[in-house]
């Protein structure tokens, strides 16, 4: 499973607020903001924080997607 934040990125516009902005509020480091718009793992105070700042449940703001089939295919290569 891979993790996406599209949800987040949605709802920002939605709420007319910049990442900057949300930056800011939710005392998040630029870095950490980077790895949101990698979509990489971020530890879950920081989505707590986000989540307070916006108003919002943890599912708003990002969701799990199935891994690509090619890396699924590639996977059950090496497992036969």
């Amino acid at each position: 499973m891979k993790i996406s934040y599209n949800k987040l990125w949605k709802l920002l516009i939605d709420k007319k607020m910049k990442q900057s902005e949300l930056r800011k509020a939710a005392n998040i480091a630029p870095n950490t903001l980077t790895r949101l718009y990698k979509d990489q793992d971020v530890k879950l105070d920081v989505l707590y924080r986000i989540c307070m700042v916006l108003g919002a449940d943890i599912g708003d703001i990002m969701e799990f997607l199935p891994e690509d089939e090619q890396e699924g295919e590639s996977e059950q290569q090496t497992l036969d």
